[in-house]
């Protein structure tokens, strides 16, 4: 199944990375290439990931990836809607669309 990155969820995988890049560069970069490991096997299993408890769709899950939540949607493709730690607040003004 094909893979799209929303462009929020693309600002998101850069703002952590120039966050971690700040005291440890190699980290970033090794954080970065396994985030976007993790979510190519989606493409595989889409729905490996676990329902977002706070929109209650069966179409939009989550994959855990150490403190981050990759928020995505699953049609005809695997849509990553946004990515964020997971200590913060839901917000579902971040799906960018109708969650049902």
């Amino acid at each position: 199944m094909r893979i799209v990155w929303s462009p929020l969820a693309l600002q998101r995988v850069e703002e952590i990375a120039v966050f971690i890049a700040a005291d440890k560069p190699d980290a970033a970069v090794r954080w970065v290439d396994d985030l976007f490991a993790a979510v190519e096997r989606l493409g595989d299993f889409p729905e490996s990931g676990r329902t977002v408890p706070e929109v209650g769709s069966r179409r939009i899950r989550e994959l855990i990836f150490g403190a981050y939540r990759v928020i995505y949607s699953v049609r005809n493709q695997v849509d990553i809607l946004t990515v964020r730690r997971s200590s913060q607040l839901f917000d579902a003004s971040e799906l960018g669309e109708d969650p049902t």
